[in-house]
């Protein structure tokens, strides 16, 4: 499920200007419909309460993307290590 814009600035208490600023930034991407509404998901949700966070705790917006990429990275890396070691497992298992 995903909202628009205004929903979305409600529900995270964060303005709409500052929305599409995000957006503008890199910082969160929102889908679009056919007629280029921004539709929000929940995990664009749980991103911009961490963005809110950093920006409580003094971080600029550079700073920001850099922080939330490298969370990024780390998530894919370990998601990845988990596949690896799934197979490793599975090699094993066959011989």
């Amino acid at each position: 499920m995903s909202g628009d814009i205004s929903v979305t600035s409600e529900l995270s208490g964060v303005g709409l200007q500052t929305l599409r600023l995000y957006e503008r930034r890199g910082l969160i991407s929102p889908d679009r419909t056919v007629g280029g509404t921004r539709r929000y998901s929940p995990n664009d949700l749980r991103r911009l309460e961490r963005i809110s966070e950093l920006v409580g705790l003094g971080v600029n917006l550079t700073g920001i993307a850099r922080i939330l990429e490298l969370e990024d990275t780390r998530a894919r890396l370990i998601e990845e290590n988990a596949l690896l070691a799934n197979s490793a497992a599975q090699l094993e298992f066959s011989r």
